[in-house]
């Protein structure tokens, strides 16, 4: 068995926070110099300059990427061998977001009640997301979700017939809808099975693969490399001024679902696709 204390899960958190919104992944970097090499509309190709501009200026003068410095979601694998000493974990990750959100000066984006809109002022609650694993490590990812691309991701309950195409419709539908509201170029992160609330989160982790990683199972992997190029056949584009980059990639996560059921959970990134992890 081995002891963790809350204060270092807190520590971790809050740093975590602000690097995520100050430092996009460099995989993701990569990606967008990439897509800007390979632009063939004029246009486009300039928004990506500017795009890829914005963050190196984030980075040179430590500031965050975006204004909108999303709502904290929190992803933890917990070994099963790991004892949380000194506290409360949650209240240590909530106040791990609290102190990153204020002291790195980030925008405070939580209202305490969905109708009421009275902000937390702290940024807190997290969302957060616990996984039991082997081992006694604590792997934290800190997730910061805008909500431009968070409003325009769906859940679609298909049957069974829809099939493969069915889920290539659903999720190029999603993102034709979308249309330059999520701030393009995206990611498109792909939950498919499980069951309602399942396929979503699956979506949200789907987000925080490596931009270079497909999926391990060759069916699933050829499954995104043709949403992909049907996506970036929509002509919205960068910003929606149109052009070959509508989305950088797309990353589909799988579980076993019930006989009766496909569903499909739509999660958008913008090209600010933010996530930073450590290992504990």
């Amino acid at each position: 068995m081995r002891e963790v204390s809350v204060t270092v899960i807190r520590d971790e958190v809050e740093k975590l926070c602000i690097s995520a919104n100050k430092l996009l992944p460099s995989d993701l970097v990569a990606k967008i110099k990439t897509c800007y090499e390979c632009e063939r509309n004029n246009t486009a190709k300039s928004v990506l300059s500017d795009i890829i501009q914005n963050i190196d200026a984030a980075k040179e003068m430590d500031i965050p990427i975006c204004q909108d410095t999303g709502m904290a979601v929190v992803f933890l694998k917990i070994g099963q061998d790991v004892h949380f000493i000194d506290g409360s974990l949650y209240e240590a990750i909530n106040e791990g977001v609290r102190n990153g959100y204020t002291s790195g000066m980030l925008r405070k984006s939580v209202v305490s009640d969905p109708l009421n809109r009275v902000n937390t002022d702290d940024n807190t609650p997290a969302i957060i997301h616990t996984e039991i694993v082997d081992g006694d490590k604590v792997e934290i990812t800190v997730a910061p979700k805008g909500f431009g691309s968070e409003n325009m991701s769906k859940v679609i309950m298909l049957t069974p017939s829809a099939g493969r195409e069915g889920v290539i419709d659903a999720v190029v539908n999603v993102v034709k809808t979308a249309a330059s509201n999520p701030c393009p170029p995206m990611v498109i992160g792909v939950g498919i099975g499980g069951d309602f609330e399942q396929c979503a989160l699956l979506s949200k982790k789907a987000l925080c693969r490596n931009a270079a990683v497909r999926n391990c199972n060759l069916f699933y992997k050829e499954l995104e490399e043709e949403i992909l190029e049907k996506i970036n056949q929509l002509n919205i584009g960068p910003q929606g001024f149109g052009g070959d980059t509508t989305a950088l990639y797309v990353n589909i996560e799988t579980a076993p679902t019930h006989i009766a059921g496909l569903p499909v959970a739509v999660n958008i990134g913008c090209h600010v696709t933010r996530h930073q992890k450590i290992i504990i």
